[in-house]
């Protein structure tokens, strides 16, 4: 009786995780390696399944290399100390991992506002070096209007930066664990490796505590994975570092989107200074794309005026969005 070679499952699972790559392929290149004891195509698909049951519940699902990219806040905060006044002020600790890779990010932010969500993601990217596919992230308010099972209502500013990088969105679904156990996996790890080792620590700053998580983040991501075989860093190089698609040359500003009403006086507002738009939209509502220095104000993705940004009380009129009546009047000298 032929003895059957018995496949290296952590490999076969590996190798799953490349684009275009099939058990079906993975069960061919093993018979030739082996002609001489092989199992049958539904033995060796079963042998697979019931080792996969051995794993944690993120690693039974095949994520493909540059696809996914997980992310999520960690349950507990890290307390920051004011050098001069002794407060304590809290951090929340946002953690992304890749699909394939299981390869970690993690940083610290004074909240999970819309804009240290938006401008976590872009650091990430830069610290990956590309972007994937996807980014799949926990159905929360930063992330999503409102929760629907189905199809979520993706942040408009959110939606705008991952436009600027060309990476889709697939928000986590309420109640379908399946959808975020990678994530959850990567808090747990995070929360375990990282907060826990400086829970007796103390920082004076935000960035002196995101360096030491960017320490304990490099130690992490090289240690050996027992089921695999293989570190974080490691399969981060050989699975997803190939697959992310480039960076855009230029990196994202932060930018607010909003949706305003224009006043019976032709303008919006926006932090109590009002703009003008043209007259014929009185009454429309529409988007306004807020950044550090512009306000662009679109209706139905045509834009129809731009402001430099103000900060204080007060009006920015343009004589040519005023009705015929009104430009008359502004130009009159008695």
């Amino acid at each position: 009786m032929k003895k059957h070679s018995l496949p290296d499952w952590a490999t076969v699972h590996r190798e799953l995780r490349n684009k275009c790559v099939t058990l079906q392929l993975l069960w061919e290149e093993y018979c030739e390696r082996n002609p001489g004891g092989f199992y049958s195509y539904n033995h060796y698909c079963r042998m697979y399944r019931e080792w996969l049951k051995t794993t944690s519940p993120s690693m039974r699902q095949v994520h493909k290399a540059g696809e996914k990219l997980f992310v999520d806040y960690c349950g507990p905060t890290v307390g920051v100390t004011d050098p001069e006044t002794g407060e304590i002020r809290t951090a929340q600790v946002i953690v992304a991992v890749l699909g394939a890779s299981s390869y970690t990010w993690a940083e610290a932010t004074w909240s999970q506002q819309l804009e240290d969500w938006v401008m976590s993601h872009v650091r990430c990217f830069q610290w990956l070096g590309g972007v994937p596919e996807l980014v799949v992230p926990d159905n929360l308010k930063s992330a999503t209007s409102r929760a629907c099972k189905y199809d979520p209502d993706v942040n408009p500013t959110y939606q705008q930066m991952l436009e600027h990088y060309n990476v889709a969105v697939l928000p986590a679904r309420p109640r379908k664990p399946k959808d975020k156990a990678k994530a959850e996996v990567g808090v747990q790890v995070v929360e375990r490796w990282i907060m826990a080792r400086i829970r007796h620590e103390i920082f004076y700053s935000l960035a002196s505590l995101n360096q030491r998580i960017r320490e304990l983040l490099e130690r992490l991501n090289n240690k050996i994975m027992q089921k695999l075989g293989y570190s974080r860093a490691e399969l981060f190089i050989q699975l997803d570092k190939p697959a992310l698609k480039p960076l855009p040359e230029a990196s994202y500003s932060y930018t607010l989107v909003k949706k305003v009403r224009v006043h019976a006086d032709y303008h919006v507002e926006i932090d109590k200074h009002y703009y003008s738009v043209p007259c014929s939209l009185l009454g429309q509502q529409l988007e306004a794309w807020i950044s550090g220095e512009l306000v662009r104000l679109f209706n139905q993705g045509q834009e129809v005026a731009v402001h430099p940004r103000k900060r204080t009380y007060g009006y920015s009129t343009r004589n040519e969005h005023m009705p015929e009546a009104h430009r008359q009047h502004a130009t009159w000298t008695p």
